[in-house]
């Protein structure tokens, strides 16, 4: 049985069209999608995002639950220069997974190795994203791996962080973080997106141009993930 989590639907919408023998089930107040590839069982989680709601979600999908491994999946920022949109990262400092059985799964997938760090917000500025990085020693920001990390240590299940870049120093997001997602309601608002929109029509254009990029990551990672999930040894 292989953990797959992401945030949010729209990481995850591709990778589930792809599984075989679908179902979904209630548990504890979660949802959760079952399916397969090749004949091998997965179990998908949304996990939120953010600390709170991700620490929750994590240690009631782990409870009672025997899993081979779990790869924590999604969309990540990258901090520097080295890393660019679209490219599949995977996370060193947070893999406990056997490394033959990393190199294995990943020998037919074009990625990156770094170190990533897991913040409490999204960043906006690129002097924000100097700083931290300067700081942490890291390429590259999410927000939950390092929750799921956790738990998955208490559980002692093998962990696997892949992410695809979305945005950079260079290729920022088209809009305030406050506009884009609302962390405390785990929405957009959108009539605060329209308002922004309406008020910064040159803007619109980023995000036509960003809206593609999340497509493109989708179908980056939902490739990689499968050939994870069909050539990994057991």
């Amino acid at each position: 049985m292989i953990a797959v989590t992401f945030a949010l639907p729209a990481e995850s919408s591709e990778f589930l069209r792809r599984l075989g023998n679908k179902s979904r089930a209630d548990r504890d107040g979660l949802s959760i999608v079952h399916g397969t590839i090749d004949h091998r069982s997965i179990k998908v989680l949304h996990t939120g995002v953010g600390k709170n709601i991700c620490t929750q979600r994590i240690g009631k999908f782990l409870e009672n639950q025997q899993f081979d491994f779990l790869i924590s999946a999604g969309f990540a920022g990258s901090l520097n220069h080295e890393l660019h949109v679209n490219d599949l990262l995977l996370a060193k400092n947070f893999l406990t997974l056997d490394p033959k059985q990393t190199q294995s799964s990943l020998s037919n997938v074009s990625i990156c190795t770094a170190n990533m760090l897991t913040v409490p917000a999204l960043i906006d500025s690129s002097e924000e994203r100097e700083r931290i990085a300067r700081e942490s020693a890291a390429s590259a920001v999410d927000m939950e791996t390092e929750f799921i990390a956790r738990a998955c240590a208490a559980h002692a299940i093998p962990l696997m962080s892949l992410r695809v870049i979305t945005d950079t120093p260079t290729q920022p997001f088209p809009a305030p973080a406050s506009v884009l997602f609302d962390v405390r309601r785990q929405r957009t608002r959108i009539t605060a997106l329209s308002k922004f929109f309406l008020a910064n029509p040159t803007r619109i254009p980023a995000l036509v141009q960003f809206a593609r990029r999340i497509a493109r990551a989708r179908t980056i990672l939902t490739n990689a993930l499968v050939e994870i999930a069909r050539t990994i040894e057991l």
